[in-house]
Order: C-alpha cells, then sequence, then structure tokens
C-alpha cells in the first residue's frame, strides 16, 4: 500500500489554507449586535418605539383570602369584612381556580402562610391585577384573555372607590 502522501490527498492540499474562520458571519453577527444595542438605547432615551404598560392609579381594591373545602369547594370572602364574595364547585371557575392554585404554590414555595390575603385591583385604564400579599407577585389579568381578567373583576363588586 503506498503511503498516504502518494494518495493524493495530501497532494492536493499543498499551499493552501484549512477552513478559514467565516469573517463575514463573524462582522455581520457584531453589526446585528452593535444595531440592537443602538436600537435599544435609542427607545429608552427618546421613547420613540417604545410601548410603555400604563396602568394609573388604582380605581378599586378588594383584598379576598381563600378557603379550600373538604368537597373541594372554593370560597373566596373579603378579608376586612370575611362575608362570602362567591363560592366555586369543583366544576366551576376553571381560570379564577387555576389562578389562586398556581399563587398557593408559590406560597408553599416561598415557606409563607397561605392565610394572607391576596390584592385584586382594577386600575384606571380598566386591567385588574392580581398581587400576593406576602410573595409580592402580580400578574395583570388581560394577558389571559378579557373574560378570564372579568372573571376576577367580577370579584370586585361594583366598587368605585378604594376598599382595603
Amino acid at each position: 500500500m503506498a503511503p498516504a502522501s502518494h494518495l493524493g490527498y495530501l497532494a492536493d492540499r499543498t499551499g493552501r489554507r484549512s477552513n478559514p474562520f467565516p469573517t463575514r458571519i463573524l462582522a455581520g453577527a457584531a453589526l446585528l449586535l452593535a444595531f440592537s444595542a443602538g436600537a435599544v438605547l435609542f427607545g429608552q432615551t427618546t421613547g420613540i418605539g417604545v410601548i410603555k404598560h400604563r396602568t394609573g392609579a388604582p380605581a378599586a381594591m378588594r383584598d379576598i383570602t381563600l378557603a379550600r373545602m373538604a368537597d373541594d369547594r372554593v370560597i373566596v370572602r373579603d378579608a376586612v369584612s370575611g362575608q362570602e364574595i362567591v363560592s366555586y364547585r369543583p366544576d366551576e371557575g376553571g381560570f379564577v381556580r387555576g389562578s389562586l392554585r398556581a399563587f398557593v404554590r408559590m406560597r408553599m414555595v416561598a415557606n409563607v402562610p397561605e392565610t394572607a390575603p391576596y390584592r385584586l385591583i382594577r386600575w384606571e385604564a380598566g386591567t385588574v391585577s392580581l398581587s400576593d400579599t406576602v410573595t409580592g407577585e402580580r400578574i395583570y389579568l388581560e394577558a389571559f384573555g378579557k373574560d378570564n381578567a372579568a372573571a376576577f373583576g367580577a370579584l370586585l363588586g361594583d366598587q368605585g372607590g378604594t376598599r382595603k
């Protein structure tokens, strides 16, 4: 068998560079990063092209507590008066039950009491948010659709002012 240098493989490659680094791709990536950073800086300093979520001041506020019963009903109560707002059977209130279940799980992970109230806020802009008064977590419910936000908005009742 002939040595590898006589097989034609190495003889054809003499004098050539082996696989040069793609400098055009690297330069293009660097230009893209510079443009992106410049666009973000421009948007933050001038406000052009930036979408900001403005909610305004709270228009209505209610602190609520939850109680899960033995028959898997979830009872939502006003935290101040203790009055029952609504009771959801296991087949009712799907989004409300699911959202509150997620907040209860966050409390378990944070190792904080489950009895602390949650805060529902209707903002001047019409959006509704749900906050955990212990962990500080807040979600704007319109992100899940207007119908789902309205389900929580109904828990606020027809309050016009602020209620704590």
